[in-house]
């Protein structure tokens, strides 16, 4: 709430004027004379009606004047659509009215929204926004009126809204909006004039920049490759694609070209190269985003882009695209990076996957077949399901019209201000409460998959790092085809949390990718099953087990058929401290910043230095502690691999090399600890050693990663692992062993 007092809707405050309009219904309501009465409705909600909304406000839109003589010309009205803006002091209105268009225009969706604003001094602060989402909308020949009962953010004393346009041809400049609040018994409250600003109903100041030697995306032509036939062809920019949505994208500040991470960006370099070359950044909700265009990303195959501002207080001011992934300039290519695009900046808007709109709070409607049934930009093509026929790539480009979905349009274009503009609520829009019930086990499943969620000690200290592991495996003996994406930050796996005061809650990671890349896996007799190992201890919602008790946790995976694969229920338990040096180690362990690093598994970045402080005082003070190996992973990690930030000029990069040996004298000691089953996970030691081995071959001495690698396989290498997971892990560490060679050996 602003510091002004009142309610912006009754005129309660001192600095309110009287309303701007009599309270009472227009004649032509009541008379029903010259005038067209229509009851709007929202086109998300599949209601069955005669006429589509764009059809009957097309006739609307050009009625000529009453009594106009046969044969007469009569130009078109102009449409009523677009934002609008009141002046003065006090409350600010800026307004939104969507219940009109022309031909080729945006789609209409028959609502009204608007934000209210407080004004003190020389500040202006956000109140409130409302939405009208079924106005009643009459037009005469001299103005449009549309009313409606508002939702609001708070608590509003007169809810209807009453909106008053005079009607204009399409030689003259727009009129004003007046707008009247009144009660629900329809007694006045307070009244706003609202100039016309703009056709688009929300603009934004685009910023985007590139890194040396990577060319952005201009321009795609939709008649270039096969298209649905009531799609017209066009020359699609990103700024186009987004005004077909009614927003107004304006390139703004200077393009710059910076320095290039050979090895791949990491989410903490991203937002590092944000903070530092963002010209228009700053830590506070504003209509400005940022874009890089990056060669790729650091430890992920198949990354083509990520929004990667989700982990601090003010999110979804950035994103970047990886053109190692999506260059070229054939048809298909150039297809491929508008997507990428409009993706991406779809999430900094705060739209969700097309299979994650349930997950939001409030929560969206899913689309057909669990979402994977969106024609939209915010799907995956490669995991598109029509409603009937064979789904994929091919199906989705040749049925995709280029555009969202109608509540994808209502969230962009009506959506509350905080939970639409860049720096405002999180990411998901706070979803961290959930209905269980989004868990349940199916009535019927069919699909011929099983998941499983596990944890590998009977249970944790407080304040020790949570690990669980996944496993997915085919209960059909003839087999089975589906995604392999089964790490959560993938955003194909959720994962419930029941806390032990009975609060359910989402785990949302910090690293959230867009893994736009088919990665087909069959389960069958050959390799049943696939495994992957997550730390949900911490996420963007903060410390998930801050309390001692027992949790209980359930995974839900969504199969490439949309099949919603859900996990028995797991039992947690995390153990009361017994002594107060429990409880100091507890509280190293669980800051912000430390659980930050453990999410990216190390960082240099300076505004985790009292995290990395934390943990290098475990690893000083209690070596022999359990906890010390985690700790030590997330540094060793960190050390194993260089880390990138931009210079001062923002055009050059300072790199901080390998730190070989402090990488190898702290991932040594986790691997020796986890070998001894003492430390972390298997799945995790897989990783560390193979990262081990790594930073011998780049201190120069192979042999000792090969044999790293060697002892690697010799530990799993025994009865208590199946076959499949053997061959897996030799095989991995034979590959590694080939890439060490061609990198780090003599020829």
């Amino acid at each position: 709430m602003s510091t002004a007092s009142g309610d912006p809707t009754t005129g309660a405050a001192d600095f309110f004027a009287a309303p701007l309009a009599d309270a009472s219904l227009p004649e032509e309501w009541e008379s029903g004379q010259q005038a067209v009465t229509e009851q709007a409705t929202n086109p998300a909600s599949g209601t069955d009606e005669k006429s589509a909304p764009e059809e009957r406000t097309a006739t609307t839109s050009t009625t000529p004047l009453p009594g106009a003589p046969n044969g007469a010309v009569v130009l078109p009205y102009r449409p009523t659509r677009g934002r609008y803006r009141s002046s003065g002091g006090g409350f600010q209105l800026e307004l939104r009215v969507d219940v009109d268009s022309t031909a080729g225009g945006p789609k209409v969706l028959n609502r009204i929204s608007g934000d209210f604003f407080s004004t003190s001094g020389a500040t202006t602060t956000y109140y409130g926004s409302f939405v009208v989402h079924a106005p009643t909308v009459t037009r005469s020949a001299t103005q449009v009126v549309i009313s409606g009962l508002g939702t609001y953010t708070w608590q509003a004393g007169a809810p209807v809204v009453r909106v008053t346009i005079p009607r204009r041809r399409i030689f003259q400049p727009q009129g004003a909006a007046t707008v009247q609040f009144l009660t629900t018994s329809h007694q006045p409250g307070a009244g706003y004039t609202c100039g016309y600003v703009s056709p688009y109903f929300r603009t934004v100041q685009w910023e985007q920049d590139s890194v040396t030697g990577r060319i952005p995306f201009l321009s795609y032509d939709t008649g270039s490759l096969p298209q649905p036939p009531n799609s017209p062809a066009r020359a699609l920019t990103v700024p186009r694609a987004y005004a077909e949505a009614g927003i107004e994208l304006l390139m703004s500040g200077t393009a710059n070209t910076i320095a290039d991470s050979p090895g791949g960006w990491t989410n903490t370099e991203l937002h590092g190269a944000m903070q530092t070359n963002f010209s228009l950044w700053r830590d506070a909700p504003q209509w400005q985003v940022w874009l890089l265009v990056a060669g790729s990303y650091e430890g992920m195959a198949g990354v083509r882009g990520i929004m990667f501002d989700a982990a601090d207080s003010f999110q979804r001011q950035g994103c970047a695209v990886f053109y190692d992934l999506i260059k070229g300039t054939d048809a298909e290519s150039q297809r491929a990076q508008l997507r990428t695009y409009v993706h991406e900046l779809g999430h900094s808007f705060n739209l969700l996957h097309s299979w994650q709109k349930n997950l939001a709070q409030p929560p969206a409607p899913l689309g057909p077949q669990n979402g994977f049934g969106d024609l939209s930009w915010m799907n995956y093509p490669q995991n598109y399901l029509p409603p009937t026929g064979t789904g994929g790539a091919a199906a989705y480009w040749g049925a995709f019209p280029f555009q969202f979905t109608d509540n994808e349009l209502v969230h962009l274009r009506h959506g509350f201000y905080r939970n639409v503009v860049m720096g405002a609520n999180a990411f998901g829009i706070g979803a961290a409460d959930i209905e269980p019930e989004l868990f349940d086990e199916p009535l019927a499943d069919e699909s011929g998959l099983r998941l499983d969620l596990r944890v590998t000690k009977s249970g944790f200290a407080f304040g020790e790092p949570v690990v669980v592991e996944l496993k997915l495996d085919t209960t059909d003996l003839r087999g089975r085809s589906t995604h392999g994406h089964l790490h959560p930050d993938d955003e194909l796996v959720h994962i419930a949390i029941r806390q032990p005061s009975g609060r359910t809650v989402l785990y949302r990671p910090l690293l959230r990718r867009c893994v736009d890349q088919d990665e087909t896996v069959r389960l069958d007799t050959d390799r049943p099953a696939i495994y992957s190992s997550a730390y949900i201890g911490y996420g963007r919602d903060g410390h998930y087990f801050q309390q001692p008790g027992t949790y209980q946790l359930r995974a839900s995976y969504l199969a490439s058929d949309g099949s919603r694969i859900v996990s028995p229920v797991l039992r947690l338990h995390v153990r009361h401290p017994v002594s107060q040096g429990d409880i100091e180690l507890a509280e190293l362990m669980m800051g912000e910043e430390q659980g930050t690093i453990l999410a990216l598994r190390g960082s240099d970045s300076p505004s985790l230095q009292a995290g990395n402080d934390a943990l290098q005082e475990v690893i000083e003070r209690h070596a022999n502690h359990p906890f010390a190996v985690y700790a030590r992973l997330a540094k060793g990690l960190n050390f194993e691999h260089e880390f990138k930030s931009l210079s001062p000029d923002k055009t050059g990069l300072n790199v901080r090399p390998p730190d070989t040996k402090s990488g190898i004298e702290q991932l040594s000691q986790v691997v020796k600890v986890s070998e001894q089953g003492k430390g972390v996970d298997n799945l995790t030691l897989n990783l560390a050693t193979r990262r081990l081995a790594r930073a011998y071959a780049r201190q120069g001495d192979l042999e000792e990663a090969g044999s790293t690698l060697d002892r690697l396989v010799r530990h799993f290498d025994t009865p208590a692992f199946k076959p499949y997971v053997v061959d897996a892990v030799r095989s991995q560490a034979d590959s590694t062993k080939a890439r060490l060679l061609a990198e780090f050996g003599d020829g």
